[in-house]
């Protein structure tokens, strides 16, 4: 008897402590009892915006530059109507966003008008809101036109720059080149440099490739150019580059080497400054070709009818320098060509040889002048913006 109880009371013993070990070990909730509250709160509810807008130019705002666009940004929304118009009841043009984020002007405003914008949206709490703003553009002291040395759809020679030139002097110049936009299909690194307040040019790093097509927007209208001065119409002007055309004037051997894609199509010979007229040495950039023209030496400030002036017409003449510095046609210096130079400093060719190479080349070809025993030629002179490394295109002084 005393045996069988010891047994039982270990037995009884050892089930308990089972007992405890699995109540221990587990995570799950005692029957009858609820869940903790932690575990059954509710997810927190979104918080619905109302949409906000905001109008640019902003109510009562004056001297509104009217190249500047007229927009309407949403916040938590997305736009509705939008209308913008002026005094006189017209509507200007205008878009929304592809993200219904908004809206912009698509047409420039008139100078000196007044205007009214109404905008509509729908907020995320879907609800409509209305904003409005009533402004006025200014009224400039001057405007200011600019031109561009492109004509539409020409096909122009691989050292051309582009030359912006204004009616008025350019207080703002970082605005302008803002507005002065160049693109270039391939991808074309370039820079601009002022020459003084009323020009500006832009050329590439390196000559243009063959094939490269320029697009130019001048999209100055409407914007301020500094010192109450601002634009007076957008120009767009879109161009090709042909060949390369490059030809060699070389002064030692009296003789001009043609060479077209980088290979030699035509040597030719040629006389240029004679000793005291020694033609300026480096690279010009044919800027016009003229049929039927006068060479005069007042150009370069001799009188024609002074010792050592004259007037002298000839069939052939193409521009490389604004100090008046030609190739062309000059049948009387046919013998000289291609042995001694003796001209006021252009390069004379036959009559025959200068039409050739005008119907050749193009406006933008490059000239290069060397070993003609004359000065450097000024960067400034004409076209020759080729006369700077790049580094000295980007760094010169303005």
């Amino acid at each position: 008897m005393r045996r069988s109880t010891g047994m039982r009371v270990r037995l009884l013993v050892a089930a308990g402590v089972i007992g405890l070990t699995v109540a221990g070990c587990s995570s799950g909730t005692p029957s009858g009892e609820p869940p903790s509250a932690t575990s059954s709160k509710p997810a927190p509810k979104p918080v619905v915006k109302p949409a906000v807008l905001t109008l640019s130019p902003a109510k009562d705002a004056k001297d509104v530059a009217p190249g500047e666009p007229v927009t309407v940004a949403v916040a938590d929304g997305k736009v509705g109507d939008v209308k913008l118009t002026g005094a006189d009841g017209k509507a200007v043009a205008g878009k929304p966003r592809a993200d219904g984020a908004g809206w912009d002007s698509a047409e420039p405003l008139g100078y000196g008008k007044a205007y009214k914008l109404t905008a509509t949206a729908t907020g995320a709490d879907g609800k409509p809101v209305t904003a409005e703003s009533s402004f006025t553009t200014v009224k400039p002291a001057r405007q200011l036109g600019v031109s561009v040395n492109l004509v539409e759809g020409e096909t122009v020679g691989v050292g051309l720059p582009l030359i912006f030139t204004f009616t008025g002097n350019v207080a703002d110049k970082a605005a302008a080149e803002k507005a002065l936009k160049v693109t270039a299909e391939p991808a074309t690194e370039g820079a601009f440099r002022w020459s003084g307040d009323k020009q500006v040019t832009w050329r590439p790093k390196d000559y243009w490739k063959s094939g490269t097509k320029i697009k130019v927007d001048a999209a100055v209208y409407g914007k301020p150019l500094g010192n109450g001065s601002y634009g007076r119409e957008d120009k767009t002007i879109s161009a090709a580059v042909g060949d390369k055309l490059v030809a060699v004037a070389d002064g030692g051997t009296h003789q001009m080497t043609v060479s077209v894609n980088d290979q030699v199509v035509k040597t030719m010979p040629t006389s240029m400054g004679k000793p005291g007229h020694n033609t300026p040495a480096g690279n010009y950039t044919v800027m016009s070709e003229h049929t039927g023209y006068t060479m005069n030496s007042a150009t370069y400030g001799v009188p024609e009818d002074a010792p050592g002036g004259y007037s002298t017409y000839v069939q052939y003449a193409i521009r490389l320098s604004y100090s008046g510095i030609f190739y062309h046609s000059a049948p009387w210096s046919v013998r000289q060509q291609g042995h001694s130079n003796v001209s006021h400093g252009c390069l004379n060719l036959s009559t025959e040889n200068t039409k050739w190479l005008m119907d050749t080349s193009k406006k933008g070809d490059i000239v290069t002048v060397q070993n003609s025993g004359g000065p450097k030629l000024e960067p400034t002179d004409g076209w020759s913006v080729w006369q700077l490394s790049w580094d000295e295109w980007r760094t010169a002084a303005n």
